[in-house]
């Protein structure tokens, strides 16, 4: 198994909208960036501060993203794919005759 950014990026997107896992992982995010051990050590100016910029930033998109789908779901405005799209009515629909062109 190949290791990259993408598949850890991934991993985290999968299981923090698994909501039994959801507030575990918020936890665990936030717990490493504030502990002193981690990938990249803190005192080393720049490259110690990516790590948690990023993970940071990947953790309020991603629970911004959970909310905002939970606040449109419980006003009913999702489709089954996860896009809005009107409710069309069946009066309004519009018959089509196709003909193929050889």
């Amino acid at each position: 198994m190949a290791f990259s950014m993408q598949s850890v990026y991934n991993w985290y997107r999968n299981i923090i909208r698994n909501p039994k896992y959801r507030w575990w992982v918020i936890l665990g995010t936030i717990v490493y960036v504030l502990s002193p051990f981690d990938i990249s050590p803190d005192f080393i100016p720049v490259v110690g501060q990516i790590d948690d910029v990023l993970l940071m930033t990947l953790l309020v998109s991603e629970v911004s993203q959970v909310i905002v789908e939970s606040v449109k779901r419980r006003q009913g405005k999702v489709a089954n794919d996860g896009v809005d799209s009107p409710v069309t009515n069946p009066d309004e629909t519009v018959e089509v005759n196709a003909v193929s062109i050889d």
